[in-house]
């Protein structure tokens, strides 16, 4: 699917298809993190099964009012404890796949919100 947002100051995702986003111009087919402040991390991770506590740290750290997790091709909620540092810092977090993931990033950005997404790109 492409997407075709109005003219926005943020970053935004420009399209994605199983296994790939687009950012501007460029197809990322790997899981990846992205601000509407311009933050863009790779995120090392290949499934679901591989996060941990280890993973969802560093996004309490990136100044964000809300944190958008796309976990894949289906719905998978984060454990208590991989999310304990930005209960702590009284972020939110938003569980949906990663493609409800990527529209809901894009409307938030365009809304001047300071959002992140931490965006799991399936290797399969």
């Amino acid at each position: 699917m492409k997407l075709h947002p109005d003219i926005i100051t943020a970053q935004s995702i420009s399209g994605y298809g199983p296994g790939w986003i687009g950012i501007g111009g460029e197809r990322i087919t790997s899981s990846v993190i992205i601000g509407s402040g311009g933050v863009r991390l790779s995120w090392a991770c290949k499934s679901f099964d591989e996060l941990g506590v280890a993973h969802f740290e560093p996004l309490a750290e990136m100044g964000a009012e809300l944190i958008i997790f796309g976990s894949g091709k289906r719905i998978r909620f984060p454990k208590p404890d991989w999310i304990q540092a930005l209960i702590d810092k009284q972020i939110g977090i938003e569980t949906m796949d990663t493609d409800a993931a990527c529209r809901t990033y894009n409307v938030l950005a365009a809304e001047g919100r300071r959002v992140v997404a931490a965006l799991l790109l399936d290797a399969n």
